[in-house]
């Protein structure tokens, strides 16, 4: 706002307040910084609808209205402001430099400004010309006061001029603003003179009471008037209604001396009224904005205490990432906060932001960065690994090639699509060293007996359980079919009868201890761990993450049915099924989460042996 519109908008505070009759008490007026009730109800959904307004405003003959432009601009710059901060934010979650941004320029900010700088044009020629036509309306008011008391000064001359007191009246009327800072003063002298004409008026007296009938008439339509305001619904077109009852009760000549302060209290008890709903309208507006600070304020500390939270994985960062868009989503709902902080938290909130998404920026940017470098040593295992395929040193090369499988593990992730190509052929080097390897190498398969012999005699224990009815059955047996999951290969051609005698002597162990089906699936997958690792070193550790990512999405539905069961009516019928199935599925889940962490944890046991 620039100085002479700092100057319009307080003369006509100044005029409001100078607009009531001498023995009244001020109107009270909202503060600077309070926003009629008629633009609140304007709302824009776009920059290019304010600009569109704006553009209609500048080509208008008519005045431009300094509160509606101060809203214009306002608007403008929020929505201005949230794309930028919506492309910053697109820019920081790709892993952008936050130094680096620079947002594009906005052509329609440049649009608005041209527009704005002809409507401020248009107010500045209309401030010099109301200041002109108030300084020759205020000498020429001043002129009548003067002319009203020449002729006041004795009943004959009263008497003389009274046409010529009435034709002055008019001019008074036909006359508009004054400096805003002469109003009242000018008034007084006005009201004065006029009053004292009247006392001196005794020759016409017939003539005076006429005036000082209609008057009274016209003042009393004027209160009538003013106290039907008081059930105006819209408490800022009373007040300003009031203030035009207030000119014309001003305006309005003098009733008889004896119903003067009667007609002027019936007026004022009624402008108080309406002043009172209309200082109650902006303490509500202040007591709203207050709220919405309380309610802005909790945003930001939950903001603050985001980027407060120790962040692990990429869950994580989604996860809080989801929650700060979330607070961001719900702030836009919220009202303005009292003027003198509303730019103030705003800027801690934009700053919690701010911090998260130049976290989480540095983050990705490193992770890139480690990405890289694991990938670079993946690359040289895979080239030593490759130059190694083709030895026919076996001991030593086997002994290498175990060596770099474990250095391998050792290394951190890298992008999927490259870590699959460069396990492919780092998988594909070792099989071929150890293929070749075990066609020039005959392998006796001792081992393999003894496993056989092993496995035969752990079913045969399991068979004789069968029989027992002590307590420690059910652990001993639990104890022998993990004993058998971690023997090793038979000979092929006894693999499919062990394999079924196995597996026929297990499930009627589940039958008879009356193993939960969750427990079975257990023990099944514990059995096939060995064959899930021959298919590679680096299988365990796929199916772990394949396993972990099952978790996390489980733990997540879990968490989402719960947070659904709050929402719902479980008075209603439909309610309580709907509970009731959402229940089943939660104790569904629950089970299957306890699962997968058994299974992660035997992955882990059957690792560290």
């Amino acid at each position: 706002m620039d100085a002479q519109e700092n100057v319009l908008q307080e003369e006509q505070t100044q005029e409001a307040a100078a607009s009531v009759a001498p023995q009244e008490t001020e109107v009270t007026l909202p503060a600077d910084n309070e926003t009629p009730a008629q633009e609140q109800k304007k709302v824009y959904e776009s920059k290019e609808a304010v600009l569109e307004r704006l553009k209609e405003i500048a080509q208008n003959e008519e005045a431009p209205a300094k509160d509606e432009i101060d809203l214009l601009k306002t608007v403008f710059y929020r929505f201005l402001h949230a794309d930028k901060e919506a492309k910053q934010q697109a820019y920081l979650a790709a892993g952008g430099d936050p130094e680096k941004f620079e947002p594009e320029a906005e052509p329609a900010e440049e649009e608005f400004k041209a527009q704005m700088g002809i409507v401020k044009e248009k107010r500045q020629k209309l401030f010099q010309q109301q200041e002109k036509e108030k300084q020759e309306n205020l000498k020429k008011k001043l002129d009548i006061i003067e002319k009203i008391k020449e002729m006041a000064t004795s009943p004959e001359e009263a008497n003389k001029s009274y046409q010529a007191f009435k034709a002055l009246q008019q001019e008074w009327r036909e006359l508009k603003a004054v400096p805003a800072e002469a109003a009242r003063d000018l008034w007084r002298q006005y009201q004065h003179q006029v009053e004292q004409f009247y006392d001196l008026l005794k020759l016409n007296s017939e003539a005076r009471e006429y005036d000082f009938k209609k008057n009274l008439e016209i003042k009393t339509k004027l209160c009538e008037q003013s106290e039907r305001l008081a059930e105006e619904p819209d408490v800022i077109s009373a007040f300003h209604q009031l203030q035009e009852l207030h000119q014309q009760f001003r305006e309005t000549g003098p009733v008889a001396k004896e119903l003067r302060e009667e007609i002027w209290n019936r007026f004022k008890a009624a402008s108080t009224i309406v002043n009172k709903r209309y200082q109650q309208h902006f303490e509500d507006l202040r007591a709203q904005e207050e709220e919405n600070l309380q309610k802005k304020t909790a945003l930001c500390e939950k903001a603050e205490a985001i980027n407060q939270e120790e962040i692990k994985t990429a869950a994580d960062w989604d996860r809080l990432t989801k929650a700060l868009i979330e607070l961001q989503a719900e702030w836009k709902t919220i009202g303005f906060a009292p003027q003198k902080m509303n730019v103030k938290i705003f800027e801690r909130f934009r700053a919690a932001s701010d911090e998260f998404f130049a976290k989480k920026g540095e983050h990705f940017r490193q992770q890139k960065s480690q990405y890289a470098e694991n990938a670079e040593k993946k690359r040289k295992l895979v080239e030593e690994a490759q130059s190694l395929q083709d030895s026919t040193d076996w001991k030593a090369t086997a002994d290498r090639l175990v060596e770099l499988q474990k250095q391998w593990k050792t290394i951190g992730m890298v992008p999927r699509k490259l870590g699959d190509q460069l396990w492919n052929d780092f998988l594909a080097a070792c099989n071929h060293f150890f293929e070749a390897r075990n066609q020039a190498v005959p392998n006796p398969r001792a081992e393999e007996r003894q496993n056989l012999e092993k496995k035969r005699a752990i079913i045969d224990e399991l068979k004789a359980l069968l029989e027992s009815t002590a307590d420690e059955a059910m652990e001993k047996a639990q104890e022998l079919l993990q004993q058998y999951n971690e023997i090793g290969h038979v000979p092929f051609k006894e693999k499919d009868n062990i394999y079924n005698a196995f597996h026929e002597v297990r499930d009627a162990i589940y039958e008879k201890f009356d193993l939960s089906p969750a427990r079975r699936r257990l023990d099944s997958f514990k059995s096939n761990l060995k064959s899930i690792a021959q298919r590679g070193d680096n299988a365990l550790d796929s199916e772990r993450t394949r396993l972990m990512r099952r978790y996390e999405q489980m733990k997540q539905e879990i968490q989402t049915y719960e947070n659904n069961l709050g929402f719902l009516n479980a008075a209603s019928k439909k309610g309580n099924s709907l509970v009731d199935e959402i229940n089943r599925k939660v104790e569904k889940l629950k089970d299957e989460v306890k699962l997968l962490r058994e299974k992660i944890k035997a992955i882990d046991a059957s690792e560290e042996e």
